[in-house]
């Protein structure tokens, strides 16, 4: 039996790997997890209030960006798992609250294909457009869809500028009929494809996720952090000290403070010290961002 007080640093969620092997805990620590912020929550109602809104032709989008690997696409499947999960209701009817798909590049066809791939259903992608946009609609109708997110907006800015205008009026026409929100999760640069008609600028607010800065609301992020960790001593992530070497190896980057923490624990493990200490940290300079390449070898 785990004993909760012997590891009260820990979230009682993860208290059961606590009784996992060593190999086990290292294997566990890759394993998604949902570390809760103060600007990733706001986000989260946003997306709420957008989802609860009453339906009308003209709905109010929004654009996330941020910079890459800086949590955008976490939240948004966070987001998922919170009200999109498919069901079906009491006469047996599938319903698909959320659609959530990528785009690849500034192509419209290719954005039907992504909205179809995740409704499992047949389609043939050689078909004309309007064939592919009558399917998906007819889908996305059938199951009462109330939201479509389109992950990697910033692709679109790979295609012409006629490419993506097709691209954004295609969005325009299936927020008009569907009666739905649009929201695109991109990098900074999203916002470009926003600014090529003033149209598509007034139906999109935009949500930044920034880069995080030292302060008391990074210390508290270490803390959360830490409660998802499964080491057996407590760590105490958030000191100043620890905070300092952290931030300066991540960059202010959550997806490379998450990759390093997660480094830093299996070599606390291995070592047996089961904590995360400076010399530990400093172990890792190697994932310091460089030019956007970390580089792993010496």
């Amino acid at each position: 039996m785990i004993q909760e007080r012997a590891y009260d640093h820990i979230h009682k969620d993860f208290l059961p790997m606590m009784v996992m092997s060593d190999a086990d805990r290292i294997v566990a620590l890759d394993m998604p997890r949902w570390i809760g912020y103060s600007r990733a929550t706001e986000v989260l109602d946003i997306l709420q209030g957008l989802m609860n809104k009453p339906k009308r032709p003209r709905m109010q989008n929004l654009l996330i960006v941020g910079e890459s690997n800086n949590g955008k696409t976490t939240l948004v499947r966070r987001f998922y798992e919170l009200c999109g999960r498919s069901y079906v209701d009491d006469n047996s009817d599938p319903v698909r609250p959320i659609i959530l798909c990528e785009t690849e590049s500034a192509d419209e066809k290719e954005l039907y294909s992504s909205i179809l791939e995740q409704f499992w259903t047949p389609y043939r992608p050689t078909d004309p457009a309007i064939k592919l946009r009558y399917q998906a609609l007819h889908l996305m109708r059938a199951c009462r869809v109330q939201m479509l997110i389109v992950d990697e907006f910033h692709t679109l800015l790979s295609g012409t500028a006629i490419k993506q205008r097709q691209v954004m009026n295609t969005l325009k026409g299936l927020c008009n009929e569907l009666c739905i929100p649009i929201v695109g999760v991109g990098t900074n640069e999203s916002v470009r494809i926003l600014h090529s008609d003033p149209q598509h600028a007034s139906r999109f607010d935009v949500a930044t996720l920034p880069k995080w800065s030292l302060n008391t609301e990074f210390q508290k992020l270490l803390a959360s952090f830490e409660r998802v960790l499964p080491l057996k001593e407590a760590s105490q992530l958030h000191r100043p000290e620890l905070a300092q070497i952290l931030y300066a190896i991540s960059d202010g980057n959550i997806g490379n403070l998450h990759r390093l923490l997660t480094e830093c624990a299996k070599a606390a493990i291995l070592s047996g010290k089961e904590r995360i200490d400076a010399k530990i940290i400093n172990s890792k300079q190697s994932l310091r961002p460089t030019k956007g390449i970390r580089h792993l070898l010496s």
